[in-house]
């Protein structure tokens, strides 16, 4: 059974596989339940929601008997963190740039999984993500790597960019050794976070983190972090790139995981003119789609903010127009970083008019 499914991965795409007891990380429970005490899981109120299923395999469905965990290589062409010098052009996390990795993966995990369930006689379900299914302790028990002081999987063959999925299964399997930590005295991760969202090693406050504020956070984004953000409109790989192990990392293989050209450093000047019809044409397929409109061009227009350059005042000025009060409340933000005195002279006027109490609130603290 081994043998297959090792056969079965690599037909699919799967880069690494290992096997775990579902019971193999007993810590994952209380090191969930102190993030979730310290609020550091931020308004993601479904991780507490679902925290008791989360904890153990087991819990979330008592007849699996062993655990599948594969990896797929997302790694990335060339450098990552390119697009971060260029202030005109927006940062788009790695994995984002292309097709959904939630389609492409669980798509290969159900067709594996069909064809292992015929052949093992056994029953089977298969998670990407979205379920409470704690994926990177799981894959360190499994050996596939170990969870660095960034808190993210980190593999000796892959470096830090692998997508996790996990087959549960009612057939008695052996299990894999676990992989050991190799992050010794390294703290790259930690250092190269621009927002500092790790209070200490291997434990990350999401409040802080550039991905949870440009994707999971729905409101205006906090004014201390927003000039640390600089040009990442979705999701940050900072902490990601900067590992050493990165070095003994390859390019995806799957055409759908390679960067799409146009996402690669998209400009900001057509990226802040996108109506919804335009974010939804251009994204189709991407997990960008996901978040919407409003909560992207609010991510835009903080980096347009944040770039030195005055020639997007013009479309920064449209926005204050805008039918989302996210938007609008990022416009102004962003008009008072390109030129403060037009933005107060605007503040009395457009505050007067505004029906919405967190704009008002953006404009109070421009004037």
């Amino acid at each position: 059974m081994r043998a297959l499914l090792e056969r079965l991965a690599a037909e699919e795409g799967f880069a690494i596989i290992g096997i775990v007891r579902p019971d193999a990380a007993p810590e994952a429970a209380a090191r969930l339940a102190q993030a979730l005490a310290e609020g550091h899981h931020g308004t993601m109120d479904w991780l507490a929601e679902t925290a008791d299923r989360r904890g153990s395999p087991a819990a979330l469905w008592p007849e699996v008997r062993s655990v599948v965990m594969l990896g797929m290589n997302y790694g990335p062409d060339g450098d990552p963190l390119a697009p971060l010098a260029d202030p005109e052009a927006g940062t788009i996390s790695v994995y984002a740039r292309n097709r959904d990795y939630h389609d492409v993966v669980k798509g290969a995990m159900k067709r594996l999984g069909t064809t292992f369930a015929a052949r093992a006689g056994a029953e089977i379900k298969v998670f990407v993500d979205t379920a409470p299914v704690m994926e990177k302790p799981l894959a360190a028990a499994a050996g596939l790597g170990w969870q660095g002081k960034h808190t993210n999987l980190v593999s000796r063959r892959f470096g830090s960019w692998l997508f996790l999925g996990a087959l549960f299964t009612t057939a008695e399997l052996p299990a894999d050794a676990p992989e050991r930590d190799h992050c010794g005295s390294c703290r790259a991760c930690l250092d190269a976070c621009p927002t500092d969202a790790f209070p200490a090693p291997y434990r990350l406050d999401a409040r802080r983190c550039i991905s949870y504020l440009t994707i999971e956070h729905k409101g205006p984004i906090p004014r201390a972090l927003r000039p640390k953000m600089g040009n990442r409109i979705y999701g940050c790989d900072d902490c990601l790139a900067v590992c050493p192990w990165n070095k003994f990392a390859a390019a995806a293989a799957q055409m759908k995981l390679k960067a799409r050209p146009e996402l690669e450093a998209p400009r900001l000047s057509e990226l802040v003119r996108l109506d919804d019809a335009g974010f939804r044409q251009l994204f189709s397929g991407s997990p960008v789609k996901r978040i919407g409109r409003e909560r992207f061009i609010r991510n835009v227009l903080i980096a347009i903010g944040n770039s030195p350059s005055c020639a997007l005042k013009h479309d920064v000025v449209h926005c204050l127009d805008d039918e989302s009060p996210l938007v609008r409340g990022a416009a102004i933000w962003a008009l008072a970083r390109l030129d403060p005195g037009e933005a107060r002279g605007l503040a009395c006027e457009r505050r007067a008019a505004e029906a919405d109490a967190s704009v008002r609130e953006e404009w109070d603290a421009v004037a």
